[in-house]
Order: structure tokens, then sequence, then C-alpha cells
């Protein structure tokens, strides 16, 4: 199993920027896929960016747009996510989820962000 902890969430005024963390642990060996979603209060969670940790192949959903951009660590395995000129419809928590070749999904806490105007 993989074990995955968020960071790097917290209060930007809009036109700010924030990049997050996510940090796994455990069975990285076997990784597949790390992604992140955001969840914002009363909405549904929605697919953010994402990447093929085997090939480096990175995706990006709707809501990311032009503002949004995923990197990651290798070494630490580790994805991030650069968000740059916040909108008040950032505010969400965001989560990562990994998925590993055994078709194993995890899922972190969430760090949050929250956008003051």
């Amino acid at each position: 199993q993989v074990q995955l902890a968020e960071s790097g969430g917290g209060l930007v005024q809009s036109g700010g920027s924030l990049r997050l963390s996510c940090a796994a642990s455990g069975s990285t060996f076997s990784l597949y896929d790390m992604a992140w979603y955001r969840q914002a209060p009363g909405k549904e969670r929605e697919f953010v960016a994402g990447i093929r940790w085997t090939t480096g192949n990175i995706r990006y959903g709707y809501s990311a747009k032009d503002r949004f951009t995923l990197s990651r660590d290798v070494a630490e395995t580790t994805i991030f996510l650069q968000i740059n000129n916040l909108q008040p419809e950032d505010a969400a928590t965001y989560y990562c989820k990994a998925e590993t070749r055994c078709y194993e999904g995890s899922w972190g806490q969430g760090t949050q962000v929250t956008i003051s105007s």
C-alpha cells in the first residue's frame, strides 16, 4: 500500500500562488499513477491533474486551465501542483491520489486552500 502526505495549502490572497506537495511512501516501487483532485464545499470531488508515474506523461483536467502545473521529483516520490493567479473558485481541499500496478488506490488526507479577496 502507498501512503500519501499532502502539504502546502493555506490562506492566499486572490492573484497569489501556491505550491502543493504530495509525498508518497510505502510500496512506491509499484506506483502507476499519481494525481491531484480538489473538492469545494457542497461540490463533488474533481480531477485537476495527474501523471503516469511509469512514463512521466502529464494530463490536466478542465478545471486546471492554464494556471496549474504538475511536476514531480522521482527520487523523493513526490508530486507538486503549482497554482498561479489563484481565484476564489480555486478554494477547496486538494487531495492527492495514487494508484499502483496492482490497481490499489490510496488517498491523502488533503490540504486546504483558502482564498482571500
